[in-house]
């Protein structure tokens, strides 16, 4: 069974604006505005246009022990309002 992966559109389709503790995020593509959280726009940039599985994400941002249950739930959620594919 292979590892689910994750995708982020492409850096050009989406726009980012900084509201204080908040980040609005406009994807083009279906003209819905999301407001998220820190380390969301991250998660984005990270994911910008590459398929990447859990355990890349882990590596690139260096999560300790505890943080993967965490981080896949972050992951569905954002795949369940539309910001990111899931395959």
């Amino acid at each position: 069974m292979s590892a689910t992966r994750y995708r982020a559109p492409p850096a050009a389709d989406v726009v980012l604006a900084d509201l204080d503790e908040l980040v609005a995020v406009f994807h083009r593509a279906s003209g819905i505005t999301h407001l998220v959280a820190p380390p969301v726009p991250d998660l984005l940039a990270a994911m910008a246009a590459r398929w990447l599985t859990l355990d890349d994400l882990e590596r690139e941002f260096e999560l300790v022990d505890g943080d993967r249950d965490g981080l896949a739930a972050m992951l569905d959620e954002m795949a369940i309002a539309g910001l990111i594919e899931r395959a």
